[in-house]
């Protein structure tokens, strides 16, 4: 990122002059979109299977997850308050590593969205067909689409308005489930022979029943749930007041976790023991179902389906906003730079929205969805695990050759140098966790095309002149930095 283009960023001038990204999501956007963000489609359907593999233990598994991810966030928040002319982490990483990182963290999030969107077109019309089993699947799928896209082109307040709206369906869903369950527990309420109890969490084999191998197969299968917790770092361009709201909204995800995520499994487990929970059912469908909710099915498959939406909203919104970001850079077609008279990237939003419609294809696609879903969801949790390693990178090169920007931050990231390489490590540690499922495994070994086909495409523009005049500037301006260094030590 050279500082010729974060200046036209902030300064209000784009490549053709239209006008800048406009600042219009306020503090309560921002909340509800980091809570909807933190809280992904798995924990309603996902949460069964996690429960059956790893058994109680899965509330330590969220726990480390969350903690981890808590200081991804911390530091991409005082990066991005570092300089307000960042418009997302991709724009800090091109600043701090070079060109390349712009490039390869730009195009992969795109890839991820893309990716999960396709993923959620797909489940989106099969739970439409929930109410409707003879209507064909491609009509929900389209119609998904283009009410996204007609909601993300008016302006970035509607966005904003959307989902604040889906994140407080599934917010409200999780408090009845808690509220619900406590009812349940001290009413002693008993199903099956069993009684519900807080005593059923270590009553049935202990914390940890299925052994070591069971609590590191949870972590495979619960970090997809947590996709998208980054999410407010692609809206820092268009948020009110950034210095004020990003950090609200990243400070609380230690409490969204502990509330949303830790909260409902301790409730689902103490109302039935684990291992009355299978794979292939949403416990929340039989939660409620137990305290005698009529419709209990019909309820929960509308919070998913607004969960899946939300996440292909977010999906849109996030990757028009990358791929207007990498045009501005000159990292992809210069006609996805322009904003409509709106101030939304109209060209880049279609663009995405055209890769959305290959999940329509999926829906008639022979051979089994399910392990089709869960290679493209593992294949985007890889991603998006790169993404947040290029994040603390960033921040790690950030102390080292910025110091003085560190010690001015209002906002500054706990525990130092020592934590990025900390979860460094934790994305390592479930990388080889990924690796001890044949499922799984097959996702780890499809993902290098990815990079090697970016490789491929960052090889070709490397060979343009503007890009070779931004690697220029970007050398000379680390070493200016380092010769800076250099001489407040002698001092």
């Amino acid at each position: 990122m050279t500082e010729q283009t974060l200046d036209k960023a902030q300064g209000g001038e784009s490549p053709d002059g239209n006008p800048p990204l406009e600042r219009a999501l306020s503090n309560r956007h921002i909340q509800l979109m980091a809570i909807g963000g933190a809280i992904g489609t798995g924990l309603f359907m996902g949460s069964g299977k996690t429960i059956s593999v790893a058994g109680p233990s899965v509330i330590f598994v969220y726990m480390i997850i969350g903690f981890m991810l808590f200081f991804v966030m911390r530091a991409m928040g005082e990066l991005l308050l570092s300089n307000l002319k960042y418009k997302n982490f991709g724009d800090f990483a091109g600043d701090l590593l070079g060109p390349w990182a712009s490039f390869f963290t730009g195009w992969t999030y795109w890839f991820c969205w893309i990716v999960t969107g396709i993923a959620d077109v797909v489940a989106i019309a099969h739970y439409v067909a929930f109410w409707w089993p003879n209507l064909a699947l491609w009509i929900p799928a389209v119609l998904c689409i283009l009410v996204l896209l007609a909601l993300n082109l008016p302006t970035v307040r509607a966005f904003g308005e959307t989902e604040f709206w889906f994140a407080l369906i599934k917010i409200i869903a999780i408090m009845a489930l808690i509220v619900v369950g406590l009812v349940m527990i001290i009413m002693s309420f008993e199903t099956d022979g069993a009684r519900a109890s807080f005593t059923n969490l270590w009553e049935h084999g202990g914390m940890f029943p299925t052994g070591f191998m069971g609590f590191v197969a949870g972590f495979q299968i619960a970090v997809f749930a947590f996709v998208g917790i980054e999410l407010v770092g692609t809206a820092a361009a268009e948020t009110k007041d950034p210095e004020r709201n990003l950090p609200r909204a990243v400070n609380s995800i230690p409490i969204r976790v502990l509330l949303f995520y830790v909260g409902a499994l301790v409730i689902l487990m103490a109302v039935r023991p684990w291992t009355s929970y299978s794979a292939d059912e949403s416990p929340f469908v039989g939660m409620f179902a137990l305290a005698g909710l009529v419709g209990a099915a019909g309820v929960i498959n509308f919070v998913v389906l607004t969960s899946a939406t939300s996440s292909a909203n977010s999906g849109i919104y996030s990757t028009s906003r990358m791929v207007y970001g990498l045009a501005r850079e000159g990292d992809a077609p210069k006609g996805f730079g322009r904003l409509s008279s709106r101030k939304v990237p109209k060209n880049a939003l279609i663009f995405s929205c055209m890769f959305l419609l290959a999940g329509v294809a999926l829906l008639y696609a022979e051979g089994s969805v399910a392990e089709a879903f869960t290679l493209v969801t593992t294949i985007s949790a890889l991603c998006f695990m790169f993404v947040w390693s290029i994040i603390l990178i960033s921040y790690i090169v950030y102390r080292r050759r910025r110091p003085e920007l560190h010690e001015a931050s209002k906002f500054k990231m706990p525990g130092g140098l020592f934590m990025p390489y900390v979860v460094l490590a934790f994305f390592g540690f479930i990388i080889w966790a990924l690796t001890t499922q044949p499922d799984t495994m097959m996702a780890l070994i499809f993902t290098p095309i990815w990079f090697i086909a970016l490789g491929i495409g960052y090889l070709m523009l490397r060979r343009n002149p503007e890009h070779a005049a931004m690697r220029a500037a970007h050398d000379a301006k680390v070493a200016a930095e380092h010769a800076a260094r250099r001489a407040r030590l002698r001092a």
